[in-house]
Parts: structure tokens; C-alpha cells; sequence
């Protein structure tokens, strides 16, 4: 789940009818605090490498709502016009799935509203994987495939609220396309595979019991929400939410500039991210603060300074510092921790901790 494509250009005044659909979605921009929410998002739409976001947290603190309002946030992309797989038109005439585009392999291009996709809790394996497609297998004796979920976000997200609860199965079938890139179909007399590459979000509420380590390790960053403790804070929340169901369009108008401007900036830090180099002191910093903190692996640097960079592009930043690094950390890294019986403060304290003795201000 490594690659999300880089956005076309609109065609001036014209618009999908999915991206006018999702419009009606609460506006990014007017999310009042959950400031580590809205930077993991941001960040994993500048660089999905990054490998996904788990949001741990209360019910109705803007989980669902932030990723929803995700979808409208982000800049269209290029897809092959009707494949099921949202395919580069760059790659070429063949699609995903080894056919054709259309009868002469004459590729159209169109600008589509990058997938943010939900799989629900009780989805079945075929309907997450794919299947044969009956209607055509009936109708038409034809042996046909007919794609799941995860053909659905390819070159997208892959949302999945309380993923926590999610059925072990399931959990076993992200595990490998997660880390394959692709997903393998051997069912109903069909074999067949195609590229499944997206970035995972998932929600969850921690009273509602944990997730899988080998689950937990493949989320990039893992962010925690709390319900507003500040009085004011909450009485903007419900202003906002209570303007927005009243008189959705005019909210919306009222914050299409925000979210312009949020759109601007993941343009400009997908076109920066690969071009920013990683000095070795931050390189040096960053092993230095897992080491510490007993990480298992090395998927922790590399996440740390993935994330790192992203941020930075998204700054508008020359180069990766150590702020940075400070920024990014406790996302990171509170999930890889081991417990310590000799510690009873969370992850995030000793993130902190960890962050204000090695990477001081």
C-alpha cells in the first residue's frame, strides 16, 4: 500500500458527477482541533509510503468525519475512463487485470476523485477479494471476475472504521496484500491477480479491545483522539456541525478556500517529497530516538523519516530538520512499543520523554 497517483489537471468549469456527490461531505479545513488527525491524513496523502493511518479514540470525536471529508479534500486523479481498477492511462493499453482497454487498447484518460473506499465489518471474502461474476456466468456461460473492495482502491484509500473488530480472516487477508501489493484471486475455477496498492486507514475505540500487533505494526502512523476538554472548543464544534446540517452549500462556500488551500499544499509537497534529501544527523537522530525506546525492527526510522519528509514538503520546507522529526514522532512511534511492567505511563508519555531528551527544542 505504497503508491497514489499523482493528480491531473481538471478540465476548466467541468466536474464528475462522484466529486459534486461527495461535496456535500463536512469540509476538511473545518474541523475544529484533532490536529494530529488532520496532519497524519495530510501526510499520507503527500507521501501513502508512509504506509497508512490509525486513528484511536472516543466515539464521536470526528473520526469518520475527518476521513470522509478527506475524500473531497483530495485533488482528482488520471484513470483509464470505466476500468474497474482505476488504472494509470500511463502504463499503457493493458489493464490490471492482464485485458485490454477496450476493443483496440486504445486508452481514454479521465480525471476521477481519488477512492476512498469503506469496508464494512461484516463484508463477506468474496466481496472484499472479488469473485466470479454470476450474472455473466448464467446469462452468458462466460467464466468472468468480478472485482472486490480492494480492486475498488487501488491508487486510493481503503477506510475501515472500527477496524479493531475486523474478523481474523479478513486481518489475514490485508496482512499479505498489504504486503504484497497485489491481490491473489485461486477461487470458482478462477485464477487471477492484480494490483491492490492503498493506503489503510482505520478507526477504533481502544474500550472495544485491541488490534493484532502484525495489524497494528503495518499502520505508518497511529493517532489518538479525545473528546474536547476546553469549553470553547466544544461549543465551536457544535456551531459548525449545526451550520453544516442547516444550510449544507453555504457552509461549504464558506470553506471552499480552506480546503483550496489544503488541496494546494498536498500538490505542491507530492511534487517536493521526492526531491528533499535526509541529512545524516536527522538519519542519525532518528535511530538514536528508536533505539532508545526499544522499537522492534526497522520499519520505525523508516516510517520517522518518511513521515519526516512528508511533513517537510508539506511545510514548503528546503530540507528535513530536526523539528521535523519532533513533529512526527509520537504518530510514528506510540504503537511500536513494547509494554514495560517497570512503566506504567502510556506510549505517548514515553514518546515524549524519549523525544525531549534525545531531540531537545
Amino acid at each position: 500500500m505504497d503508491t497514489l497517483p499523482s493528480p491531473g489537471a481538471g478540465t476548466a468549469g467541468q466536474t464528475s458527477p462522484a466529486s459534486t456527490a461527495r461535496r456535500r461531505n463536512f469540509p476538511f479545513a473545518a474541523i475544529v482541533g484533532q490536529d494530529e488527525m488532520k496532519l497524519a491524513l495530510l501526510l499520507a496523502s503527500v507521501d501513502p509510503a508512509i504506509g497508512g493511518v490509525l486513528v484511536m479514540g472516543d466515539r464521536g470525536t470526528g473520526k469518520s468525519t475527518a476521513v470522509r471529508a478527506l475524500a473531497a479534500l483530495l485533488p482528482e486523479m488520471r484513470a483509464v475512463q470505466g476500468c474497474r481498477y482505476n488504472c494509470d492511462p500511463s502504463a499503457g493499453p493493458i489493464c490490471a487485470d492482464g485485458s485490454a482497454h477496450g476493443h483496440d487498447g486504445h486508452v481514454t484518460a479521465t480525471n476521477i476523485p481519488v477512492p476512498i473506499i469503506d469496508l464494512p465489518l461484516g463484508a463477506t471474502e468474496d466481496r472484499v477479494v472479488g469473485a466470479l461474476d454470476l450474472e455473466r456466468a448464467l446469462s452468458q456461460g462466460v467464466r468472468a471476475f468480478e472485482p472486490g473492495l480492494l480492486a475498488r482502491a487501488h491508487r486510493g484509500f481503503l477506510y475501515i472504521d472500527e477496524v479493531n473488530l475486523l474478523e481474523d480472516h479478513l486481518v489475514d487477508l490485508l496482512l499479505d496484500v498489504a504486503a504484497s501489493g497485489e491481490n491473489v484471486v485461486e477461487r470458482d475455477g478462477l485464477s487471477l491477480r492484480h494490483p491492490a496498492k492503498f493506503v489503510l486507514v482505520g478507526s477504533a475505540n481502544p474500550e472495544e479491545g485491541e488490534l493484532r500487533p502484525q495489524l497494528l505494526d503495518r499502520f505508518g502512523l497511529a493517532v489518538e483522539v479525545t473528546t474536547p476538554k476546553v469549553l470553547a472548543q466544544r461549543i465551536e464544534v457544535i456551531r459548525r456541525r449545526d451550520r453544516f446540517d442547516r444550510d449544507p452549500q453555504g457552509f461549504l462556500a464558506d470553506w471552499e478556500g480552506e480546503d483550496a488551500a489544503l488541496r494546494a499544499r498536498i500538490l505542491r509537497g507530492r511534487k517536493a517529497v521526492g526531491r528533499l534529501d535526509v541529512p545524516d544527523e536527522i538519519l542519525e537522530r532518528a535511530a538514536s530516538l528508536c533505539l532508545e525506546l526499544g522499537t522492534d525492527g526497522l520499519r520505525g526510522e523508516l516510517t520517522l523519516i518518511r513521515a519526516a519528509r512528508a511533513l517537510a514538503a508539506l511545510d514548503g520546507d528546503d530540507a528535513v530538520g530536526i523539528e521535523h522529526l519532533r513533529r512526527v514522532a509520537s504518530p510514528v512511534l506510540r504503537h511500536r512499543l513494547r509494554r514495560n511492567p517497570l512503566d506504567d505511563s502510556g506510549s505517548s508519555v514515553r514518546v515524549e520523554r524519549a523525544v525531549a531528551e534525545l531531540l531537545p527544542a
